[in-house]
């Protein structure tokens, strides 16, 4: 039986199958495994978005491994950053002299991925690297490595695979670009 796709009223199209993220999450789990092997990685999920990044990536890596989450917020309740960054729930893991590789589902302006770079080399930590699904470059206001990419994508505003819109489609299994009539509605 197909699998039915009830919230699919609100995507125009798909950017990004599940059969795309599993080969993205494969590709990005061989090259942390060689880079990170002899060594044992604090990953750290920012969460809400990356749970499903996560989980994924960290099972195509064959590394010692500890996970931890942090969340941290620019948005408030709003569309876009307020600029003010905010942690809303921190790390239980001490990073000092660690290797920490943040997960996130997408990057643009880039203000949360350097406040938590520099807040976990503040703590101590021996390096600190990023792996994001989607760099939406584009949008960038702040210079911050991306070190892994799973692909660079345009300004559209995306939902799915742990990407919201209102708290909402984090649960869709494919990455979709949101309807402007579906943003227009709550923008208005």
């Amino acid at each position: 039986m197909a699998k039915s796709d009830n919230m699919g009223r609100i995507i125009d199209h798909k950017l990004f199958t599940e059969e795309d993220i599993h080969e993205i999450c494969v590709r990005l789990g061989k090259q942390l495994t060689e880079d990170y092997a002899g060594k044992k990685p604090l990953v750290v999920g920012a969460l809400k978005g990356a749970i499903y990044f996560l989980t994924d990536l960290t099972k195509q890596m064959d590394v010692e491994q500890q996970l931890d989450f942090i969340d941290v917020s620019s948005y408030g309740d709003g569309f876009e950053s307020t600029g003010k960054i905010e942690i809303v729930h921190d790390l239980a893991a001490d990073v000092a002299g660690r290797d920490v590789l943040i997960v996130e589902d997408i990057v643009d302006t880039g203000l949360t991925l350097k406040f938590m770079k520099d807040l976990l080399i503040e703590r101590g930590a021996k390096s600190v690297k990023c792996c994001v699904l989607l760099d939406k470059e584009a949008r960038r206001t702040t210079e911050v490595e991306v070190e892994y990419y799973g692909s660079k994508v345009g300004n559209e505003f995306v939902v799915g695979y742990g990407m919201d819109f209102l708290n909402m489609y984090r649960n869709l299994p494919y990455i979709g670009i949101l309807k402007p009539e579906i943003i227009d509605k709550y923008i208005k």
